[in-house]
């Protein structure tokens, strides 16, 4: 009998570090130094709403401590979105175990793996730029990772009656005071909210708000609400931090891709 062998290949592709370094980004306030400075307050739009546009990556990640990255909330809440959550998340009779499921080896399904999309929850804690592009009545969310791109319309108009499903979902918003309310509808079936296979389903609304709370920190306050995967909604609150003097780059997930053809159990 053939011994067993798995071979997994972490999901966690990163981009090449060659962004367009130390080319300085025009309008950031700056220390006598030459330094950003990230603490100044948050820049306006002309008609006053706060201006969230900039490159924006996951907020500080401290090394992983000498115990390894399980103690590191950051590195938590990118494999599993609700890691944080004093009770764990409230999944409905068998969602918990199909998440389990998943990350059992080989992983071979899961989207990342395959250099698929994946859903907007865990594009906000995935290790790539994303650059916020605001314009009146549209927001844009451009995406390294596949040289994607979201649209968040905030010119007013309802969701569509008929959603062909995405996984991006249907995005509008509107303005609470200094907080950018975005709902999403419409999402494609079986889309991983995190590495750790937690699940969204085709009944889930997604509503996010955005507060830019200096020049250089964005907060994401995130509420799911899927009654096919969860007894009741949950929250969490996800960090950003401005990237500044630098900009997107190509990330092409199935350029020289050689991994997926071993993560197979002979």
């Amino acid at each position: 009998m053939k011994p067993v062998l798995t071979i997994c290949v972490a999901a966690v592709s990163m981009p090449l570090m060659s962004q367009w370094i130390n080319y300085p980004t025009p309008g950031i306030p700056r220390t006598p130094d030459g330094q950003p400075n990230l603490s100044a307050p948050a820049p306006k739009t002309p008609d006053g709403k706060p201006d969230l546009s900039g490159v924006w990556d996951g907020d500080d990640k401290p090394p992983c401590p000498p115990r390894g990255c399980d103690d590191n909330p950051t590195v938590r809440e990118f494999l599993q979105i609700g890691a944080n959550l004093k009770d764990g998340l409230p999944y409905k009779p068998g969602m918990k175990e199909l998440a389990q499921a998943r990350v059992k080896p080989p992983k071979t399904d899961e989207p990342l793996t395959n250099c698929l999309p994946f859903g907007i929850v865990e594009r906000h804690t995935h290790q790539s730029f994303r650059k916020i592009v605001q314009t009146p009545g549209l927001l844009l969310v451009l995406n390294e990772y596949n040289k994607s791109f979201r649209q968040i319309f905030t010119d007013g108009r309802p969701l569509p009656e008929d959603m062909q499903p995405s996984y991006d979902g249907y995005s509008i918003g509107h303005w609470e005071g200094d907080a950018l309310v975005v709902t999403t509808k419409g999402f494609k079936d079986g889309i991983w909210l995190d590495a750790f296979g937690d699940p969204m389903t085709d009944e889930a609304t997604i509503t996010e708000k955005f507060r830019r709370v200096d020049f250089g920190h964005l907060r994401i306050e995130l509420t799911v609400d899927d009654p096919k995967a969860y007894t009741k909604p949950w929250t969490v609150t996800l960090k950003q931090k401005l990237a500044p003097d630098t900009d997107l780059i190509d990330y092409i997930c199935l350029e020289n891709e050689k991994d997926r053809k071993h993560m197979v159990v002979k």
